[in-house]
Order: structure tokens, then C-alpha cells, then sequence
């Protein structure tokens, strides 16, 4: 078997050149999609849910990719056919992603064409991400692996920071803001130039790389090319399975570091804004009607209707109207003369979470002025509010709705279910306490968090270039996970947004390692027959803890005390200790790293070979 050549700098470079286009498609769909989703009409309370799909995505294509990359062999190549594939799908649907709000669809419907989007996105990254780590297999030694691989890291975190950065750059130059249900031109403008950008990244690797004719493959790989047309023949998933079988230990050492890795990040990304506008913009929270309970039934909707009287507005109580001096009237504002807001947009007013018109109180006594709708009204008795909910009768039809859209003054209702009647019925608000993510508090943490992970980004970038220098790669492996689970850790400690940049600098040398170091160590100890096969099935341990954690974080949540009394926080849950589990299973992650045992492939071969 013939020894691999060594590749010169820019040969490296122009095997992953591509992964900067791949990863600035990831992250405007990490950063930018629940957004998107937010503006059309999607309720944000079950966003998570969405966010199983992509590595659920990962963990269906990456394998079959692999596994069906390992058998083609075509005059594009062998990994290049599938970059082709899964690019020009990203590009055309990064296109269409960001106008599914413009398209003049129902909101139901533009959801689920954004959902539909948002799985064509995922699969076709996926589809474009796996041929560049599989080329580093294909064609670079074990001596320069480790530094294909950094590259391959650099560029990825050189990505991510273009794809973060995009739409404030973007500001500068179109409107942030956009009708209801549009999505601002910045955020459309910058899928638009993250689909140019991909375009320009794979016309470029596709005039820079050649790959090697199946003969000549074969001789570097150690694989007979009658095995490679026989391989070609076979059934994919029985090669899968045999795959598995025959596993090489590493495989599975190196998999368990990536459970405990992925399953941290994934609680950093979901967590990480709501854990620091609380912790360290001191964002305040809010009370949220949750449901509503009739006659000991929950009923969960956000919209309760009595026949076309909305009783229940997206998590608030809605004023129905304002007794004043023993008249009824149905303003828009009730605000009192030294300034306390009562009722805004006909709604209860919360401040800091408590709502100050409560159902039936009093509020005011006689002689004070309040401004209703402007203008000064004297009190002649103290006002008291009217609601919707005191005032169903046997004779209203109640009904729930999933999505309303208020055109014109009248409701636009979708995904309606008719209640029981409310004759006698006994009509329960339950509340929920969640921090206010319209508050100023909470948008400049929103902001503040894409610089972080911009920060973190740049981290990963120098020290991508750092690792290919240590010796010892199972010691840079651990001491990076160690670093970055300090960084982790150390947010709880951060009350400050300075002072958050030190911990989200420091997992980005968790994040370098994460992408560069597995992939070296794999790929050192697996032959050239079935290494596509291989890197796919490796890519479900970084699915398969993502979709773990996203089902359970809500679960591990709970077991962590509300925020407490007296802070603008107060009854909000504490996400900020999920950013510290994440450390804790990075730590674990570190310490798993010293059960691998590293071996080399072409070593063995040689070894074999002399023997013979």
C-alpha cells in the first residue's frame, strides 16, 4: 500500500475552503429561525420543539450519505456529487426560508411551509457538511490530519462568525422592521447572502478539488479495487450494520466523549439568552395565563374566545371593559395621573410581572383623575375593571384557537376547538411566570448574546490553531473540554455583560476541540474501505444527544429553584443553572477522553504487510 503524500498548505485549505459557505447556512438557521418562525406567527413557547428536527435530520441522512458516498464513484468524484446535492437545495431554500411570511399564506400555512423549509435546510447541510470531512479521510495522511482538520475548524468557526454578525452588519445598510408577519429585510438579506457566499464556496472547491480515480484510492487506502466495485454492489444498511459490528473501539470511546459534549451544547444554545438576560441584564418577569380550567378540565390554548369576545390573548386576561362612574367604557389605556400604567392595548398592564388591573378589584377613590385614552376622567367612586372571563354566561359559546390574527378589528381564528358550554361552568386562569421577553432588558440581552457566540466563534478560531501543536492529542482534547466547562460554569459567577465575554471566550476552546479532535482520531484508526460509511454513523453521536437533551431539558429544568422573591425575576425560572449542567457534562466529557485509546490504521497495515 502506497504511503499518502504530504499536501501542501493550500491543498489543505481548499479541501475545506467549502465548510465556510456550509456553516454560515448553520448558523443563520441556529440563529435566525426561531426569529423567523416569532414573526410569522408561531407560538414561541413551542419553538423548542422545532429544534429536534435538525439533529433528528442529522442522525437519518448522515449515515445514509456516508454509507452511499463509500459506494459512488462518478466523474465528479466520489464525496463531491453529494456536496453538489445538498448545496444547491441549501441555496434555493435559504431563498424561500425568510419569505414564508410574505408569500400571502394563512399563518397556519406559512408555518408549516417554514417547517417544511427549516427540514430541507437541515438535510441538505447535512448533506453538504459530511463530504468535506470525508475528504480529509480520503486524501490526507495521519501526520497532517490534525491539521486538515484545525483548518476545517477554523473555517467553521469563520463561518459562524459571518453568519452571526450578518444581520446587525446588515442593519447598517436595510430596514430592521417589516410589516406583521414579514420578516425585516435584514434578516432576509442575509440568508440571501449566505446562499451567495455557499454558491462561491462550492464552485470553488469543485475548480480546486480533484479527487482520487478509484484505482489510485485504492492504493493509498489499502483496499483492492475488485472490493470497491463489490462494496458498491452490496446493500447499504447490511453494510451499515456490518459496519457497526466491526467498529473499531475508538469509535465508541470517542462517542461517548460526544454524548456528554453535544448534549451541553445544545443546552448552552437553547438556554443561553433567557439564562443571561435574567442573570446578568436582570430582565423582569411576567405572569402568563397558561390555560384556563373549566368545570376541573385544563385546557392549554392561548386564545379563549366567548362566541367573538376574546377572553384570554396570548397568555393575558383581555379587558373587556372599564366601570367609571357607573359607566362602562372600553378603552385602549387606563393610566393614572401620577403615571402608573393600569391597561395597555386593552390589556392588563404587568409590571414586573404582576398584573396591576386585577379582575373586579378597585382601584383609585373619589377625587382622583385617571387618563383614559388621554384624556382626564375625575373619579367620582373608585373604577374597577371589567374582564371577559367575569363576564361569560350560559349564553356565550366558548372555544379555544391556536392562532389569531386581528385584521380590521375582527379576528382571524385557525386550529379552533369548540369548549363544553359555560352554563354553570366554574372558568379557572392558571398562570405561568416567565421573564418578559418584550422588555428592553431582554432584547438587549438577545443582542448581546449573538455577540458572545461571535466571541466564542473568534476563541475557536485562534485555538483551532493551537491544537494542531500539542503533542499529546488526547491531552489537548481533555484540557480544551476542561477549559471550556470552566466557561461554562463560570456564567453563574458573570452578573455583568463585560464579564460574560471571559466564560463564552472560554468555550470556545471546548467548541475548537470538539470539531477538530474526534474527527482526527476516527479517521487515524479506519481504513479507506469504509470511512464514508463510518463518519456518517459517527455523526449520530452528535445528533443523538442533541435530540436527548431537548426532550429532557425541560424535564432537568424543573428541578432547579424560581427565581427568588423580590428580584425583577421573581417566580421566573433560573435558566442560567442549565448553562452550569453543561459544564458539569463537559467535564464528564473531559474525563471520558482518556478512555480512548488511540490507534493507527496505517500502522496496522504496515504492521500486517511486514508480517506477511
Amino acid at each position: 500500500m502506497k504511503t499518502k503524500p504530504d499536501l501542501s498548505f493550500w491543498k489543505l485549505w481548499n479541501l475545506s475552503f467549502g465548510f465556510f459557505g456550509v456553516q454560515i447556512a448553520y448558523a443563520l438557521q441556529s440563529s435566525q429561525v426561531s426569529r423567523i418562525f416569532s414573526t410569522i406567527g408561531a407560538d414561541p413557547h413551542q419553538l423548542s420543539y422545532f429544534w429536534i428536527l435538525p439533529p433528528l435530520m442529522g442522525f437519518l441522512v448522515q449515515p445514509i450519505i456516508g454509507s452511499a458516498s463509500d459506494r459512488t464513484w462518478n466523474r465528479f468524484g466520489r464525496r463531491l456529487p453529494y456536496l453538489i446535492v445538498g448545496a444547491a437545495i441549501a441555496i434555493i431554500v435559504m431563498c424561500f426560508l425568510p419569505n414564508a411570511g410574505s408569500l400571502g399564506l394563512s399563518v397556519s400555512a406559512a408555518i408549516t411551509f417554514g417547517l417544511f423549509c427549516l427540514m430541507l435546510l437541515d438535510t441538505s447541510i447535512n448533506m453538504a457538511m459530511q463530504p468535506f470531512k470525508m475528504l480529509v479521510g480520503d486524501m490526507v495522511n495521519e501526520k497532517q490530519k490534525g491539521l486538515a482538520y484545525s483548518i476545517q475548524s477554523f473555517l467553521c468557526n469563520a463561518g459562524s462568525f459571518v453568519g452571526y454578525l450578518a444581520p446587525i452588519i446588515l442593519a447598517l445598510f436595510v430596514s430592521n422592521q417589516a410589516p406583521e408577519g414579514e420578516v425585516p429585510p435584514t434578516v432576509t438579506f442575509a440568508f440571501y447572502l449566505g446562499a451567495l457566499i455557499l454558491l462561491i464556496c462550492v464552485l470553488y472547491t469543485l475548480a480546486k478539488v480533484k479527487e482520487m480515480p478509484p484505482k489510485l484510492y485504492a492504493e493509498y487506502n489499502g483496499v483492492a479495487e475488485e472490493e470497491s466495485q463489490q462494496q458498491k454492489k452490496g446493500n447499504m444498511f447490511v453494510q451499515m450494520a456490518g459496519a457497526l459490528k466491526t467498529a473499531p473501539a475508538v469509535f465508541w470511546t470517542i462517542g461517548l466523549v460526544q454524548f456528554f459534549c453535544w448534549a451541553g451544547f445544545l443546552f448552552l444554545w437553547t438556554y443561553s439568552t433567557d439564562a443571561i438576560a435574567g442573570h446578568a441584564f436582570d430582565a423582569p418577569s411576567e405572569q402568563k395565563v397558561d390555560g384556563v380550567e373549566i368545570n376541573g378540565t385544563m385546557y392549554s390554548d392561548k386564545y379563549l374566545f366567548a362566541d367573538e369576545i376574546m377572553v384570554i390573548d396570548d397568555g393575558r386576561l383581555t379587558i373587556n371593559g372599564v366601570n367609571v362612574n357607573g359607566i362602562v367604557v372600553y378603552p385602549d389605556s387606563v393610566m393614572t395621573a401620577d403615571g402608573q400604567i393600569l391597561v395597555k392595548g386593552g390589556q392588563v398592564f404587568y409590571d414586573k410581572g404582576v398584573a396591576l388591573a386585577r379582575p373586579g378589584e378597585s382601584y383609585g377613590k373619589q377625587g382622583d383623575v385617571l387618563l383614559i385614552d388621554g384624556e382626564e376622567v375625575t373619579l367620582d367612586a373608585p373604577v374597577s375593571t371589567v374582564v371577559t372571563l367575569s363576564t361569560v354566561t350560559p349564553d356565550h359559546k366558548l372555544s379555544t384557537a391556536h392562532i389569531v390574527v386581528e385584521r380590521d378589528g375582527k379576528y382571524e381564528k385557525e386550529q379552533v376547538a369548540e369548549l363544553p358550554s359555560a352554563a354553570g361552568a366554574e372558568i379557572t386562569p392558571h398562570y405561568t411566570t416567565v421573564l418578559n421577553a418584550q422588555s428592553k432588558q431582554y432584547q438587549d440581552a438577545g443582542d448581546w448574546n449573538g455577540v458572545l457566540f461571535a466571541i466564542q466563534a473568534v476563541v475557536a478560531v485562534i485555538w483551532a490553531a493551537v491544537l494542531p501543536r500539542f503533542k499529546n492529542r488526547r491531552f489537548a482534547y481533555s484540557i480544551s473540554l476542561v477549559i471550556g466547562a470552566v466557561g461554562f460554569i463560570a456564567v453563574y459567577f458573570c452578573n455583568s455583560k463585560w464579564a460574560l465575554t471571559v466564560p463564552y471566550g472560554l468555550m470556545g476552546c471546548g467548541w475548537a476541540a470538539m470539531l477538530a479532535m474526534p474527527f482526527t482520531i476516527l479517521t487515524n484508526a479506519l481504513s479507506g474501505k469504509n470511512i464514508g460509511t463510518y463518519l456518517g454513523l459517527f455523526n449520530c453521536t452528535i445528533c443523538f444527544p442533541q435530540i436527548i437533551a431537548a426532550l429532557l431539558g425541560g424535564l432537568i429544568l424543573g428541578f432547579f429553584p424560581l427565581a427568588a422573591a423580590g428580584t425583577p425575576q421573581a417566580g421566573a425560572p433560573q435558566t442560567v443553572y442549565m448553562i452550569v449542567v453543561a459544564g458539569v457534562l463537559m467535564l464528564l466529557g473531559a474525563v471520558a477522553v482518556w478512555n480512548i485509546k488511540e490507534v493507527s490504521a496505517e500502522k496496522q497495515r504496515a504492521e500486517a504487510e511486514a508480517a506477511a
